[in-house]
This record gives structure tokens, sequence and C-alpha cells, in this order.
């Protein structure tokens, strides 16, 4: 496996252990972190002596959804990996965050490169080994993609998880809310952009155990050991056997309207406004006004 530049991997026992691993920017998502996390779970898959694959993040979060502050800011983004041809999906100049009215949006290729991304988080998903999260601090935006995709979640009580880009400037793409708590609870929370403390994610169903910030490793490390106590063989049919009955409900096709809904939240007149006023004030600014109104301003301290 090629050096990792967004998280860490180790196996400790019957446990593969993927550490998201950059604190200074909130864990954020870069265009690296999907492709790392694949390649991560693979590893795991591959590797008979894992069982079971414990996922976290270093620092004062999880993960504070896509790291947006720099493309964000900026009108035109410039590629910096010469790798990356020229008008590529994955070429930062046609990124999803590059926000100029002035030119043409391709939405085909929003699509294919947030797709890319989709994929890497949809590999925990479909892992065949089963996937635990841990989420302490918050776990917003893009960053409940992966730990909703995980199949079971242990939450700080105090921690916050929640969707606020439903505001503006964006759409979930994995689409797994209403398979984990239901079309009600899923409407409330993208109606309102509204986060859920660690509590109230276990009283909704979302996370299967929260407990206080001091007990949660501890409790977090229980549950793994049970888990990692059954034959892979056993775990990996338990884990098909139930992930066929979400995959009937039409998960995919939700996913690619979903991820193209993504692109138009970004192209519609308020995306532009956001961004503008982003490109004017800073990222955070931009989030903290959107946020002002529903009362939970403290959220800008999060990417996006």
């Amino acid at each position: 496996m090629d050096t990792l530049k967004t998280m860490t991997y180790a196996v400790t026992g019957r446990i593969a252990r993927i550490t998201l691993d950059r604190p200074e920017r909130g864990n954020g998502i870069t265009m690296d972190l999907p492709r790392e996390l694949a390649a991560c779970v693979e590893r795991a898959n591959l590797d008979p002596a894992v069982h079971v694959i414990a996922l976290s993040g270093n620092g004062s979060g999880f993960c504070g959804g896509y790291d947006l502050v720099d493309s964000a800011e900026r009108m035109e983004l410039a590629s910096d990996n010469p790798a990356v041809p020229p008008g590529s999906p994955l070429d930062p100049r046609v990124q999803m965050r590059n926000h100029d009215p002035r030119g043409v949006w391709d939405p085909v290729l929003d699509y294919a490169m947030m797709s890319r991304n989709v994929r890497g988080f949809m590999s925990l998903f479909h892992s065949e080994k089963p996937v635990v999260c841990k989420v302490h601090g918050f776990c917003v935006a893009g960053g409940t993609d992966m730990a909703l995709c995980s199949d079971l979640l242990v939450i700080a009580d105090d921690a916050k998880i929640g969707y606020p880009p439903a505001r503006v400037w964006g759409s979930p793409t994995t689409s797994i809310w209403f398979h984990r708590i239901g079309p009600e609870k899923a409407k409330r929370l993208l109606f309102t952009g509204d986060c859920l403390s660690g509590k109230e994610a276990q009283a909704w169903g979302l996370a299967i155990e929260s407990a206080p910030k001091d007990q949660l490793d501890e409790r977090f490390e229980i549950l793994l050991g049970r888990i990692a106590r059954l034959p892979i063989n056993q775990l990996v049919m338990m884990k098909l056997l139930v992930n066929q009955s979400i995959l009937q409900q039409g998960l995919h096709t939700t996913q690619i309207l979903g991820t193209f809904f993504d692109g138009i939240t970004r192209h519609t007149p308020e995306g532009y406004a956001f961004q503008q006023r982003a490109a004017a004030a800073g990222f955070k600014q931009a989030v903290r006004e959107r946020d002002e109104p529903f009362g939970d301003f403290g959220l800008s301290t999060f990417k996006g």
C-alpha cells in the first residue's frame, strides 16, 4: 500500500484499525481520503487474521466533513497534481467546490468525481467484514457518509452528528439516512440541517450505543471484542444477509440521485451566493451566517 496521507492502518489481534489522521484539519475529507479508505478496507478484508474493522478519528472529533476552506474561498483553483490530466473529473479545476457562475458547469463531470468518493465511503458498507465506527466530538456533513456506511456506530454522549449543509450547498451523497433511521426522522434532520447529540443519536436508532466521553473507548473495545469472537465466515454471512434487505430498498438508485443533487445544490442562486460570501468573508464566516438563524452557529467550527 502506498504511504497513507489521511489515515493510519494497524492490526491488533483480530481487529483492523483505520484511524482518520489529519487532526489539525478536523480530519477533513480530501480527494485522497476515499481512495485510501477503500484501500485500507480491502487490506483488512484480505487479511485472514482480521475479523472486524474499527473506524475512528484522531483529534478533537471524528470528521468535520469536506476540507473546503481553501476551495470555498477562491473562485478559481489550479491543479497542483501534474499526474491528473487537465479536464479530468479528478482535476481540482473541475471539482464540485469550484463555484464560478461565469463558467460552464458540467453536471456529469461533477457526478463522475463525487461518485468516486461515494464508492470510497461505500467500501465500508460493502466490506465483507463488519465495520464499527467510533464518533467523538463531531461528525458532520461528509463525515456522516463514513459513519453511516459503517455497520454499527458507537458515539460519545456529547458528540454532535448531522448534516448542516442541507441548509445550503450540499446533499448527502451516500443517501443512507433513510435506511438508518426511517423517512420521518431523516426528513426531520434534512429539512432543518440540525444535529443530534450522541444520546439523541442512540435514542433515534442512529447509533447502537452512546457513552460518556471518558467511557467511550472502553465501550467501543468491548463491542469490537465480542464481534471478533465470531468466525469470519459467520460474520460475512450475517452482514450479507442484512445488507441485501437494504440494497433491495433501492439504496444504489437513491445514491445516484443524491450525488447529482449535491452538484445542483452548489449551482443554485443560494449556492452561488454562499460561495461568493465565503470568497469575500471566509468560509467559516459564511457557515456561521448560514447557521446563526438556527441558533447553532457554534457548528461553524466544522469544515463543511
